[in-house]
């Protein structure tokens, strides 16, 4: 179904690649990050033919909510597809991880896609799908216990609203391992090269492979899907 399509954390990297994605199946674009470079993309997006348009918004907060569903309905029509991308890291040993570190993590990774995806529920076109960026850490990662915890819960999360909100609305979740993003990009060429070296596939995965599959899971195609985790990880869930 085409439609409204929002896509937070959508100023580059991955976000960008799945608001692309979504723009050649025909939704009309909503961007929504911090990033005042946000708009910059929207920008982008346009000139390749898509209908994007961009908001600056802090998610932490009730306000920033507000101003995405105020955008929704100014762009008119209803939301059929919202990814709930944003995202953070602040990693550390547990024992020598800060309180704060953990709850902004938390805050940004759980629960602001938590307030959004609430607050956004009344602007939902039956039929709708939401899709809900965990990750192949929700299963454990060292130095990661904040993001780990966030993006579990984020399972959690989205396996209760399936329930929830069928049949009218869709909810899954992908969780993506290593992507060739500018957050990966930034590892030191060594970590990266061992943490490649133990991926099944044997490479790295791309943003194209992710934005694909949140594609698929956005459309009609996977009408019959819904409340699952759908590991992006090149076997690396499987491996030791």
């Amino acid at each position: 179904m085409s439609g409204q399509a929002i896509v937070t954390g959508a100023a580059g990297g991955l976000g960008r690649q799945i608001a692309a994605r979504l723009g050649e199946a025909g939704h009309r674009l909503l961007l929504v990050d911090l990033d005042q470079a946000v708009a910059e993309t929207a920008c982008e997006l346009q000139n390749t033919g898509a209908s994007a348009g961009a908001v600056v918004a802090d998610l932490t907060h009730d306000d920033g909510a507000a101003a995405v569903a105020t955008a929704v309905r100014e762009q008119g029509g209803s939301i059929a597809v919202l990814v709930n991308n944003a995202g953070i890291t602040r990693d550390a040993r547990v024992k020598n991880m800060e309180e704060a570190d953990f709850a902004a993590v938390i805050a940004v990774n759980l629960v602001a896609a938590m307030r959004l995806t609430l607050a956004l529920e009344p602007l939902f076109a039956d039929g709708g799908a939401i899709v809900n960026m965990s990750s192949r850490a929700s299963l454990g990662n060292f130095g990661q216990a904040n993001y780990v915890t966030s993006k579990s819960g984020l399972v959690g999360f989205t396996r209760a609203l399936a329930l929830r909100w069928a049949p009218r609305i869709r909810v899954n979740a992908v969780a993506p391992s290593l992507v060739d993003t500018p957050m990966t990009q930034a590892m030191p060429p060594e970590v990266l090269e061992k943490l490649v070296a133990r991926i099944p596939a044997g490479r790295i995965g791309t943003p194209e492979d992710v934005a694909e599959l949140v594609s698929f899971l956005s459309s009609p195609e996977a009408g019959y899907v819904t409340g699952q985790v759908v590991l992006a990880c090149g076997g690396r869930s499987l491996a030791a």
